[in-house]
């Protein structure tokens, strides 16, 4: 492996670095995008029981909004419940947009690596080529050994920057489209929550009439 990178020259090293780094992530999302961490099952039910028995009280909500990214937006509506439904909305949905804005943490970088690393392994090829060429110009080609080292690093840092740049670009796909879905999910469960609780705030009113 390291007799490898030796022939395929400097750019590889940069390659190599952004292998490491797009591991590093596609690990992280993976641990993190956990669809049990981020929407807890029942958590919806519990704030509707926790409503029901009048113990949603400050020090509750802030538990329910450090439990999970789920709670923090449950939380962002059940401080407004007695504000109308669309003020309810309208502070789920701020919030809701920072935590998306938290779920696709180090997905452009993924992205950017998915991008640059073809590009790396392009300008290895020409300088691997740039060499081929001042090999040819002082001793021509009559002699082929002359030629490999340029060869090899033409061919091997284009290889490695495409084998970097498919699965990083893959993951970066796959976990856009998992935020996306988490997102869907999780303003369903918020509108869920509103609905419930404003039909609750109705039948309550009606019942005093």
């Amino acid at each position: 492996m390291f007799e490898i990178l030796g022939k395929a020259g400097f750019m590889v090293w940069p390659i190599v670095g952004c292998s490491v780094i797009a591991l590093a992530i596609i690990l992280e999302r993976f641990w993190s995008l956990q669809v049990g961490r981020i929407l807890p099952k029942g958590l919806v039910t519990q704030a509707w029981n926790l409503h029901k028995n009048r113990q949603l009280d400050n020090k509750n909500i802030a538990v329910l909004q450090k439990s999970s990214p789920l709670g923090k937006v449950l939380a962002a509506g059940l401080v407004n419940r007695e504000y109308p439904r669309e003020v309810m909305k309208e502070s789920i949905e701020e919030v809701g947009r920072q935590v998306a804005h938290e779920l696709e943490r180090f997905l452009n970088m993924l992205g950017t690596i998915a991008a640059i690393t073809p590009l790396m392994g392009l300008l290895g090829t020409v300088m691997g080529m740039i060499a081929v060429f001042d090999n040819i110009a002082k001793v021509g080609v009559g002699d082929p050994s002359s030629l490999a080292g340029g060869i090899d690093t033409a061919l091997y840092t284009t290889a490695a920057g495409l084998m970097v740049a498919i699965p990083s670009y893959m993951f970066y796909r796959f976990f856009r489209g998992k935020v996306d879905s988490i997102v869907i999910q999780m303003e369903e469960e918020a509108l869920k929550m509103v609905d419930i609780m404003h039909g609750d705030r109705v039948n309550n009113e009606g019942d005093l009439d």
